[in-house]
């Protein structure tokens, strides 16, 4: 449903590789981008998104639309009975998040965020050794997670100008941050404050091209997002200390991934009862395009085992209430309660 996002490409080029799925039909608002899709993957162009999810020869959709479309498209789409991956972020506004959440519940439908740091296997592994308690209580998480995006000297023009659009999808540290917040929620649960600054510093063709955002916890922690469309190269990518362990994540955004040295680490865990740090042993992925690429097979996985979506439309609200209330901070000037 749509192929205003590029994500999209890398789910239906894998999608392809499939044995148990097909891709069948597509829609896009954009007919002339929508036909050229459906000619690339093989699928049947349908000129309206209620003719799309009224078919029978179809289970499950993907949206992929600017963000401020896919409550329109999610509650249509569970009405039909078919079930969905969600393109972050969720919706532009919580009033919209809670829309989707209703038409989901009251269908039944699967779906599911499309959130690809959490199909990573370097983040599992992270996920694993904080269930596990290998770092004991954590003090402090540092996030940074980076693009280049507004570098780009055509965005404002080309086809994704749209993400520089306020009403599709409110600003880039929301387009991007997301992606951050989801994994925050994911390692530590629900944040309950946050205080941020967002705003253009190195360019002006956004809302805003950087933001920082520090998160508490109920249990004290601190964490800090940092997040920024106009990076050009990096390496840290994520830091969580505690006081049995330290954690160090490296190369795991689109600009890490496209400089990191041959044999680079990409994580390790310093252990207080040993003194020493051990390496997970994971292979870098060759590009970031990647890591996008692993987000459908789990998604058919828990679809058709019955099992539950690994990241919920109760999820998706989270990280976007997340990054709206940063940018509350932001305007006001003022800690935030979430």
């Amino acid at each position: 449903m749509s192929f205003a996002h590029g994500h999209i490409h890398a789910y239906c080029n894998k999608i392809k590789t499939f044995d148990d799925a097909v891709l069948v039909a597509c829609w896009d608002d954009n007919e002339a981008r929508g036909r050229e899709a459906a000619e690339r993957y093989g699928m049947e162009f349908v000129e309206s998104y209620e003719a799309l999810v009224n078919r029978t020869d179809i289970d499950a959709v993907i949206i992929t639309s600017e963000t401020n479309k896919h409550a329109d498209l999610t509650v249509a789409a569970a009405a039909a009975g078919k079930h969905i991956l969600c393109q972050k972020p969720m919706a532009t506004t919580l009033a919209d998040c809670d829309r989707m959440i209703e038409a989901v519940e009251r269908s039944g439908v699967h779906f599911q965020m499309a959130f690809q740091m959490r199909c990573d296997p370097l983040n599992q592994q992270i996920k694993k050794w904080l269930d596990e308690g290998a770092v004991g209580r954590i003090g402090s998480l540092r996030r940074r997670h980076c693009i280049n995006f507004l570098f780009n000297p055509t965005i404002a023009t080309g086809p994704s100008a749209w993400h520089i659009d306020p009403v599709a999808n409110v600003g880039m540290f929301f387009d991007d941050a997301v992606h951050a917040a989801d994994f925050l929620y994911w390692l530590l649960g629900k944040p309950v404050s946050v205080m941020a600054e967002i705003d253009n510093i190195l360019t002006s063709v956004a809302p805003d091209d950087t933001g920082i955002a520090l998160y508490r916890w109920e249990s004290g922690t601190m964490g800090v997002l940092f997040n920024s469309s106009v990076t050009l190269a990096s390496e840290n990518t994520c830091e969580i200390y505690g006081d049995e362990g330290v954690i160090i994540q490296n190369y795991d955004d689109g600009v890490s991934v496209g400089h990191a040295p041959e044999n680079a680490v990409a994580l390790k865990l310093f252990r207080k009862s040993t003194g020493k740090w051990e390496t997970f042993d994971c292979p870098l992925p060759p590009n970031h395009g990647e890591r996008l690429a692993a987000i459908p097979r789990p998604f058919l996985d828990n679809l058709k085992a019955g099992n539950p979506p690994s990241i919920t439309v109760r999820d998706g609200k989270i990280s976007a209430e997340m990054c709206l209330a940063a940018y509350e901070s932001a305007r006001e000037g003022r800690r935030v309660a979430l």
